[in-house]
């Protein structure tokens, strides 16, 4: 296949995350499982005439880099990855906030028919606006607080989650200002950082539960590393909008193939892509011999 037949052909399709939905829809329950919603920065440390491409706070290098951010919903039930959604960072053309991608992915996932057991989301997306939306659906979700979040256990009288009495405690129940009520949790790591871990839900009443929901929420990240390293996602170099697109459209699917094969035949998505350059190696070798 020419080169140029593929660079034409990323630049004049119109690939859109419908798209991903469409082969999605078919590896994941509707109703139960975890969605999680999360960005991801890819990293374009040389670009200079690259469209979407801006500074962005990266979480991998802890500071702001060159890059296109991806805002991510991902469905799992504790085994499947499955990216169902996506939208790309653009506020300088469309002139959305990242919560705003977030709401419309779940506005989206609603009008799907999707019913998970709990949303899970970092203190990013722990907006207000996030939340009351999240509710609206009827859902639950599990999120992390800031530790500056202000929150009511006496009415009338706020303070800050860190400062609530986790002496006596281990989960409390407090009304979140400007929503209503939750329960929150202090979870601290082994090396010492402290997590406050929230959840609309008021049957969750104990911290082993509530960190054992929220601990699906790693898969997102994952599904992150896994998607950079063996779909390529950030290796489009065009200078045009349209081919960074569908570039990355490709990529999502490329990693719902290696999720499939990985489900199927319990063959993980390295070993997949290592095989065809490993095969080619061989099949070099053995003409080199004879």
């Amino acid at each position: 296949m020419a080169h140029d037949s593929i660079s034409r052909w990323l630049s004049q399709e119109k690939l859109t995350p419908k798209v991903l939905w469409q082969e999605s829809q078919y590896l994941i329950n509707k109703e139960g499982g975890y969605l999680s919603i999360d960005d991801s920065v890819l990293d374009k440390p040389y670009a200079r005439e690259i469209p979407l491409v801006k500074k962005q706070y990266s979480g991998k290098h802890h500071r702001p880099v060159k890059g296109i951010d991806i805002v991510n919903a991902v469905w799992t039930n504790g085994n499947k990855i499955i990216p169902v959604d996506y939208r790309i960072y653009d506020p300088t053309h469309d002139g959305k906030t990242k919560n705003d991608h977030a709401r419309e992915m779940l506005h989206m996932a609603k009008k799907r028919a999707l019913e998970p057991s709990y949303v899970l989301i970092d203190a990013w997306f722990t907006s207000i606006g996030n939340l009351k939306a999240i509710a609206s659906y009827d859902w639950n979700w599990i999120g992390e607080l800031k530790s500056n979040r202000l929150v009511s256990s006496v009415k009338g009288i706020y303070v800050h989650v860190e400062n609530l009495d986790w002496t006596s405690k281990q989960v409390h129940k407090v009304w979140l200002k400007a929503y209503g009520f939750i329960m929150v949790s202090k979870i601290v790591a082994p090396n010492g950082d402290i997590a406050y871990i929230a959840t609309n839900d008021l049957s969750l009443e104990d911290t082993e539960t509530i960190k054992n929901h929220f601990a699906h929420r790693w898969t997102i990240e994952t599904f992150h590393r896994g998607i950079k390293q063996c779909c390529g996602i950030e290796r489009c170099y065009s200078t045009l909008e349209r081919s960074q697109r569908n570039h990355i459209l490709c990529a999502f699917l490329a990693f719902l193939k290696l999720e499939w094969e990985r489900i199927q035949n319990s063959i993980s998505w390295y070993e997949q892509k290592w095989s065809i350059p490993r095969m080619a190696v061989t099949t070099y070798l053995s003409g080199s011999n004879a």
